[in-house]
């Protein structure tokens, strides 16, 4: 079996992956570009994107793994029906420990403190008696807008610090008895809104949840509120998230996931002057990056593959 790895995030893990796979397969390691004759006799392709090109040079294809969630950029219009098409998670804890740090920041201030430092202002009510005392994080009421293994994840983490919280989710349920006050679908995201001071994205973006987070929802987060977006930037409406924060409507935000992204060099997450906004934490995507996440999904994928080999079904298949 040729195996040809094209992830880069694999590259760190190589010797635990080729430790795992079956010791009869063939790996071709070609993170800079897959030659077309590799990509020809290659029965797995480990990587993020799969274009039609590629699925009609790939003759011997069986199985395209992504070390990752995301499968929006593989072709499958283009695949073969008897290809398969596998993804994989594993980042629930290292994101769930962003969701975390950030919202402890945003809540107590330090975020706003540590920029007005920067430039010799003592912003504390200490020293500047205009300016209120923050509550204590442990005080604050989370609002979950989905709530699968992400929300769960952050959940766990936050309980201890004596927080409450509410979720809404597309089907109206949670999988697990979580300790949440309530759980309802999100017909009642305003609610939801208007009563958690820390409010928590991680929904799947789709054509029902594209842009579910907008002026109104902002507006009942109110200017105490603080939004963290790891899921995927245009559940929150672009315009309406910069205006909420340029103008004081909400209290601050953590956005990990964008409206534009590289494709060829660095480019600016937006066409709006956010890095401008001093209430802000900007991060490139990377709350889910840590070495435990990779080293979780190639474990994830060796053993697919090794499944794949032995004739066994796959986990974490994607439906066609």
């Amino acid at each position: 079996m040729l195996i040809v790895v094209a992830d880069p995030n694999v590259m760190p893990h190589r010797e635990r992956f080729e430790a795992i796979v079956p010791a009869a397969t063939d790996i071709r390691w070609h993170i800079g570009g897959v030659p077309e004759a590799q990509l020809r006799d290659a029965e797995v392709y480990v990587g993020s994107r799969f274009d039609a090109d590629m699925a009609r040079t790939a003759e011997k294809l069986r199985l395209i793994h992504v070390v990752g969630a995301g499968t929006d950029k593989i072709d499958f219009a283009a695949l073969p029906p008897d290809v398969l098409v596998a993804n994989t998670f594993h980042h629930g804890r290292s994101i769930a420990e962003y969701v975390v740090s950030a919202a402890v920041m945003l809540r107590r201030g330090f975020l706003t403190q540590d920029r007005a430092l920067r430039d010799n202002v003592w912003a504390t009510p200490v020293y500047d008696s205009s300016i209120p005392q923050p509550p204590l994080f442990g005080g604050a009421h989370i609002g979950f807008v989905g709530f699968g293994h992400i929300g769960l994840r952050s959940w766990n983490l936050l309980r201890p610090f004596g927080c409450t919280a509410a979720a809404v989710t597309g089907s109206g349920r949670v999988t697990l008895d979580a300790g949440l006050r309530w759980v309802s679908d999100t017909g009642d995201l305003d609610r939801l809104m208007r009563e958690c001071n820390v409010a928590v994205v991680s929904a799947p973006l789709n054509e029902h949840t594209r842009g579910m987070i907008g002026v109104s929802q902002l507006e009942a987060l109110g200017p105490d509120g603080v939004l963290i977006n790891v899921g995927r930037g245009p559940l929150v409406q672009e315009q309406a998230l910069y205006d909420a924060l340029a103008n004081g409507v909400i209290r601050g935000a953590a956005i990990d996931v964008w409206y534009r992204y590289p494709t060829d060099g660095d480019c600016a997450p937006s066409e709006l002057p956010f890095a401008d906004l001093p209430n802000l934490l900007m991060t490139p995507h990377s709350s889910g990056v840590t070495s435990d996440t990779f080293t979780g999904r190639v474990d994830e994928v060796a053993a697919n593959i090794s499944r794949l080999q032995r004739g066994e079904p796959l986990r974490n298949l994607v439906p066609r």
